[in-house]
């Protein structure tokens, strides 16, 4: 399939994503509305739709702190290019270009780089197994996690020449079965992405903290994670807010 028939494809899949999340009752891939001029302007949020479908993990992290930090976070976003919705890296120049005075970020990002074209056509065999067979993290999906790896590097190193003191980057869990199919096949990958998103909080420049939320989530997908198979419930959203406000 050429590229640009591989990017309608995909925009039509984010498009049905949308749809199929308001009918659940889950929201939309319209995003709460982004927070330019928040009570903390120097805490800034960038991100995908794990914060931004829903918006819990804000108020679970405004509650404990008392005051609003300024959030641009956009579900379908991802770090290396997108489809739907703005890059992460772009958002965090949006927020730069609102007020540079940013001392802490706390983000997430590469999920939806894998998601997406696995959720369409796979084409990377990011699924540890495809129709009749099962086997290791294909080198196509390693590779496409890469890239994102590298972008990662850029955007962190970016973050602490700009005089960013601290970056908190959430990491992913472990999926289940949902509306998308058994999403658990997508678990190699999910974890090989966490790997490479942890070396490149270890390898940038930036003072980043990895913050990884597989363990709290194991075992309590069914409460943790809503119908979709993807995104956190209220639950699961407060137990990602609380792991945050601990490495803040």
């Amino acid at each position: 399939m050429k590229k640009n028939a591989t990017r309608a494809f995909l925009s039509v899949m984010l498009i049905g994503l949308a749809v199929t999340l308001s009918a659940c009752g889950a929201g939309t891939l319209m995003s709460v509305d982004p927070l330019t001029d928040a009570d903390d302007d120097e805490i800034v949020n960038v991100g995908d739709s794990i914060y931004a479908l829903s918006g819990d993990i804000y108020t679970n992290l405004e509650a404990k702190a008392g005051e609003t930090w300024r959030h641009y976070a956009i579900s379908g976003a991802q770090i290396v290019g997108g489809i739907l919705a703005d890059p992460i890296p772009d958002q965090y120049a949006n927020a730069k270009n609102d007020d540079p005075n940013i001392r802490v970020v706390y983000m997430d990002g590469g999920g939806n780089d894998i998601l997406i074209p696995a959720i369409a056509l796979d084409p990377y065999n990011c699924k540890n197994c495809n129709y009749f067979w099962c086997g290791d993290l294909s080198q196509s999906c390693k590779d496409l996690v890469d890239d994102v790896y590298v972008e990662t590097v850029d955007l962190l190193n970016q973050m602490d020449d700009d005089g960013v003191e601290k970056v908190v980057f959430l990491g992913y869990y472990h999926l289940k079965w949902g509306l998308f199919g058994n999403l658990t096949l997508l678990d190699d990958a999910v974890d090989y992405g966490d790997k490479k998103l942890k070396e490149a909080c270890v390898n940038s420049t930036a003072n980043a903290v990895f913050v990884d939320p597989r363990a709290s989530f194991k075992g309590k997908e069914s409460s943790y994670i809503i119908a979709d198979g993807i995104h956190p419930t209220a639950q699961g959203s407060a137990v990602l807010a609380n792991l945050i406000w601990n490495a803040l």
